[in-house]
């Protein structure tokens, strides 16, 4: 068998593994949007967790704020980025506004996602997006109060051999930090920018 055929070979695998993980995670956010968000009685935005610039902080910071709060992990392909990249035209487009709103990146896997991971990934996005992370269990902790899904998958062509699958919904919260909304992955910045302006 010649290098060539050999290296056309591997990839083909490449490109089947990297399919794989896609679908992995797809189903996996599927899953978590689908268990009821939109008909969960109302609750707040409550959590104790580290900023990227390694301050702890609390709901309690963003009094009197908006909050715009999506859940993820750095390593993420698509999904995540995708996402951030909405914000990121969101807060663009709210102009002079935007100072009522706090974009806020929670990540889902606190054992790659460091304060330092966080503080050179969200601001690639937005400058004002605040990431945070915390123990595995301070994560849990948060995931229940607002409530979120996330599960690790193993999958040895991700980077550190796993994945992350999750809950995709980008959530709103009001300056008292009570739920106000929610959008499902997909929708368009100029969806959200229109819902914002009729609330804030």
């Amino acid at each position: 068998m010649s290098l060539k055929t050999v290296r056309r070979i591997l990839w083909v695998f490449t490109g089947i593994a990297a399919f794989v993980v896609a679908w992995l995670m797809v189903g996996a956010d599927k899953r978590g949007d689908l268990a009821g968000i939109e008909s969960d009685p109302p609750f707040s935005a409550e959590f104790e967790l580290t900023d990227h610039q390694g301050m702890l902080r609390t709901q309690d910071d963003f009094a009197g704020q908006w909050m715009l709060v999506f859940f993820g992990f750095t390593n993420c392909p698509d999904v995540c980025p995708t996402t951030l990249s909405e914000v990121a035209a969101v807060m663009d487009g709210l102009g002079d506004e935007a100072a009522k709103v706090q974009p806020i990146f929670i990540t889902i896997d606190p054992e790659r996602d460091t304060p330092m991971t966080l503080s050179q990934f969200v601001p690639l996005f937005n400058s004002n997006i605040i990431g945070l992370t915390g123990t595995p269990r301070q994560i849990a902790k948060t995931s229940e109060t607002f409530p979120i899904f996330y599960e690790r998958i193993e999958e040895a062509a991700a980077p550190g051999g796993y994945t992350m699958g999750h809950t995709s919904h980008l959530f709103f919260f009001d300056p008292e930090a009570g739920f106000a909304e929610s959008w499902p992955y997909g929708t368009r910045a100029e969806e959200i920018l229109a819902d914002l302006r009729e609330r804030i």
